[in-house]
């Protein structure tokens, strides 16, 4: 299944809903860590409850590659407690830190080409597509399309997207329409994310929606 959307209906989307909700600022995080770390915390996990979990690492003076390497696994998954799957996101977030141990701290990263640097993420046990895409994007500033559930259910019910290609045929889509832009990427991520909490939702509110007067959904 191919997808080749039109550049010109994807800036579409992106300016109508840019010009709703403005700059997000988005990914949060203090350091590249940090957004790495909230990256795999975020997996089936509402960011507030996230929030949750990296302000345990903070309070303990934890949030640091050296600290979470240095606890147990039962230490590390109770801090991590309100982002859900704590065991699973604590056996993560050890396979993370191993690697970025391996790879001198991240600065022998941030040369890598980007498809090499994607790949090297993939290989990490727990770490999908979204994940690393995440990673790459907002910790490393390469310029990858996150493709999540928010994006299918948008671009499906817009008619550009059916929502059920495989992730790397949306991501190598958007990619190619819109040129290797990671400004663009970032926001354009960031207020697809804020589009479907508030208005484009499982139940959506269409009369409210910036995009309804060409939206198939309606």
């Amino acid at each position: 299944m191919s997808f080749n959307p039109e550049e010109a209906e994807l800036r579409r989307v992106f300016e109508l809903l840019f010009s709703k909700y403005g700059p997000q600022h988005w990914w949060p995080g203090d350091s590249p860590f940090e957004i790495m770390v909230g990256a795999v915390l975020t997996q089936n996990c509402a960011w507030t409850n996230v929030e949750r979990a990296i302000n345990n690492l903070k309070l303990a003076d934890s949030l640091s590659l050296e600290m979470v390497l240095k606890f147990s696994h039962e230490q590390l998954a109770d801090l991590i407690r309100p982002a859900g799957y704590f065991n699973v996101k604590a056996r993560r977030l050890k396979n993370l830190c191993v690697f970025l141990q391996t790879s001198d701290n991240q600065t022998a990263l941030t040369s890598m080409p980007t498809d090499k640097l994607r790949k090297a993420f993939l290989d990490i046990n727990g770490i999908g597509p979204e994940t690393a895409d995440d990673i790459l994007l907002y910790a490393f500033g390469r310029p990858v399309f996150v493709i999540d559930t928010y994006t299918r259910r948008l671009f499906s019910r817009l008619g550009i997207a059916t929502g059920n290609e495989k992730y790397e045929v949306l991501r190598s889509g958007f990619e190619r329409a819109l040129g290797a832009d990671v400004a663009l990427f970032n926001e354009y991520h960031a207020v697809i994310v804020k589009h479907a909490k508030l208005v484009c939702s499982s139940k959506p509110q269409c009369k409210l929606c910036q995009l309804e007067t060409f939206c198939e959904k309606t």
